[in-house]
């Protein structure tokens, strides 16, 4: 056979398609576009909801081993190891007993101090109890995963704590389980208010190689604050109820040649290795209780004084009585 005859066009296993360069600029733009939309409107949020719906008995099936492993670990646990944990628990109820007294006493007279002064009774937030079930897989962020969601009463935004103090904030619900981004996650921040001196700042986290932690940036070299410092919830951004422990400052260095201080702080909260939680209801979301109707005074009249006799009236100014 000749062999300008033969047909040098390769079959059709074996044709290309468009480029490698042309599918990768494609779906480079498929992506961006994919993500600014769940950026700006939330698109992938519904499909989100489903996948972590339909994964959450996966989820548990593949955690029972480990929290079977834990708990045989429990049982192992030494006599002497649990007489010193109930040792360690009587003492610290005893030197809790005087502190209770005296918060008693003074939650009763703050509360006549607002009585007197008409002013708003403080609401306290509603809370549900949850459990941490993992750790987010995110390795370039703090997050943990609470068994507690939608179908529960969970809300965006809403403030998380354990025993010792502020834990996080929910940052992602879905109907059976939420996502909690911890204080020291690099994008969160909290109003915090110094006890000692009054002062208000925010405190930004602060991931490091050393131990993770807060900051709190732009701070002026002659503000009060020092080490030791009890830093607890402002209450100025409706979110988070006042008076609740932050952290304590560990670090103030004043620099020379800046108006700055650098000031960091360690959270009371346990960030590693919490277990049971509580997520309050945020403080924008609380409804406030109907102030009390003032007494009515017979002696308050029109043109005159409450409660005063001889209350002078317009028109008679001058006139003797």
């Amino acid at each position: 056979m000749p062999l300008g005859t033969l047909d040098r066009t390769p079959p059709p296993f074996f044709k290309q398609g468009p480029s490698a360069l042309s599918k990768l600029v494609v779906f480079s733009a498929v992506a961006l576009f994919l993500m600014v939309a769940d950026l700006r409107f939330r698109v992938a949020q519904p499909v989100r909801a489903v996948l972590a719906t339909v994964l959450y008995p996966v989820q548990w099936a593949v955690l029972q081993p480990v929290q079977l492993v834990g708990a045989a670990g429990g049982y192992v646990t030494s006599l002497h190891a649990a007489q010193q944990n109930e040792a360690d628990a009587v003492r610290r109820l005893a030197d809790q007993a005087a502190n209770s007294l005296q918060v008693e006493q003074l939650r009763k007279e703050n509360q006549r101090l607002r009585e007197l002064l008409s002013m708003r009774e403080r609401v306290m937030p509603r809370a549900i109890g949850a459990q941490v079930v993992y750790d987010a897989a995110d390795p370039y962020s703090r997050r943990v995963v609470i068994d507690r969601g939608q179908t529960h009463g969970v809300q965006a935004g809403s403030p998380v704590i354990d025993e010792s103090g502020v834990l996080g904030q929910v940052t992602r619900v879905y109907p059976l389980i939420a996502e909690v981004s911890l204080l020291v996650d690099r994008d969160q921040a909290i109003p915090v208010l110094d006890v000692r001196s009054g002062v208000r700042s925010v405190a930004y986290g602060e991931p490091a190689s050393d131990g993770d932690g807060l900051a709190l940036r732009y701070t002026l070299a002659e503000t009060d604050i020092r080490e030791g410092d009890l830093l607890t919830t402002s209450g100025v951004d409706a979110v988070y109820p006042p008076g609740l422990p932050v952290a304590r400052v560990t670090t103030v260095e004043r620099q020379s040649g800046s108006s700055f201080m650098r000031i960091r702080a360690e959270p009371l909260a346990r960030m590693d290795g919490t277990l049971h939680v509580l997520v309050l209801e945020p403080a924008g979301a609380q409804v406030p209780p109907p102030p009390a109707a003032a007494p009515a005074s017979d002696a308050a009249k029109p043109g005159g004084v409450p409660g005063a006799k001889g209350a002078v009236r317009p028109g008679n100014r001058g006139a003797t009585p």
